[in-house]
């Protein structure tokens, strides 16, 4: 699943390292319209529907934080 959502995340904005980067949303370096476009792809590629209660910077500063999310919303 991990190397699915790299995949995903590189498609969406090629220039950010997902891999070293771990304040994603505290840095500014996704903005809000990314974050539209990797939850789409996230909702397709995975079959979950990740909800507005969801939309927190915690779920989506790392790579691996995106993971958890996914998993969660599968449960």
């Amino acid at each position: 699943m991990r190397e699915t959502v790299l995949e995903i995340l590189t498609g969406i904005r090629g220039d950010v390292d997902f891999e070293n980067e771990t304040k994603l949303i505290d840095d500014n370096i996704l903005a809000s319209l990314d974050i539209v476009a990797i939850v789409g792809e996230f909702n397709d590629e995975f079959d979950v529907e990740i909800s507005v209660e969801d939309l927190v910077p915690e779920n989506f500063n790392s790579v691996d934080a995106m993971v958890e999310l996914i998993t969660r919303a599968q449960e």
